[in-house]
């Protein structure tokens, strides 16, 4: 264990945070996009059906024809693993922010009214704050996914710990496949501990979206 250390540990720590790069501007990525994009189709529910089924119908497609098909678009490297990420991660957040906004009272919402908030303010001031609890419930499902799909992101030339995976097969080497799969799932455990540290410090206690 010590030899395969001190020969792959320098290689092991830099795709480890390329493997961390990679995953977290695609997740970055994801909630720019997806909790506007939600808080918008939650007031069109014919519309946000449509969508969502349309996200999840491309989550269904297997992680490597996604990423075969970037690959004429985007080139190699970590431009079409990013997109081909992106869209593998935006459902559980756009999912997550629809159905919160969706689900907060109508009172409350009347009430913001009565007081002559406007739209932007209803959404910033009520909406998004009550929300907030499933929108971040969202974020860290995908955080996991985008980690763990990431493995793949090797096949494109986008690096990560799923070189060490691939080369592992290729060598017959079981360390090489174990060493990147404990730190591919220890990445995972601590992002989500940082979320959801982020998510006691972001939602007030007992804070409920009210059905």
């Amino acid at each position: 264990m010590m030899a395969f250390l001190n020969k792959y540990g320098g290689q092991l720590a830099s795709k480890t945070f390329e493997h961390f790069y990679i995953s977290m501007i695609a997740l970055l990525i994801a909630i720019i996009i997806a909790v506007p994009l939600g808080i918008l189709l939650s007031k069109h529910k014919k519309v946000a059906n449509v969508v969502l089924t349309v996200a999840g119908v491309l989550q269904t497609i297997p992680t490597l024809a996604v990423l075969a098909v970037m690959i004429p678009i985007f080139g190699v490297g970590k431009l079409p693993a990013i997109v081909a990420l992106f869209i593998y991660v935006l459902l559980p957040i756009l999912n997550n922010t629809v159905i919160g906004v969706q689900n907060i009272d109508k009172n409350i919402k009347q009430a913001g009214a009565s007081m002559g908030m406007t739209q932007f303010q209803l959404m910033k001031d009520v909406e998004l704050p009550l929300a907030l609890p499933l929108i971040l419930g969202g974020i860290r499902l995908s955080s996991v996914y985008v980690i763990s799909w990431a493995t793949l992101a090797s096949y494109v030339g986008a690096g990560g710990l799923g070189d060490f995976v691939f080369n592992g097969l290729n060598l017959y080497d079981p360390m090489m496949i174990v060493s990147a799969a404990i730190l591919v799932t220890l990445l995972a455990l601590i992002v989500d501990f940082i979320l959801s540290l982020v998510e006691k410090w972001a939602v007030p206690k007992g804070l409920k979206v009210t059905k």
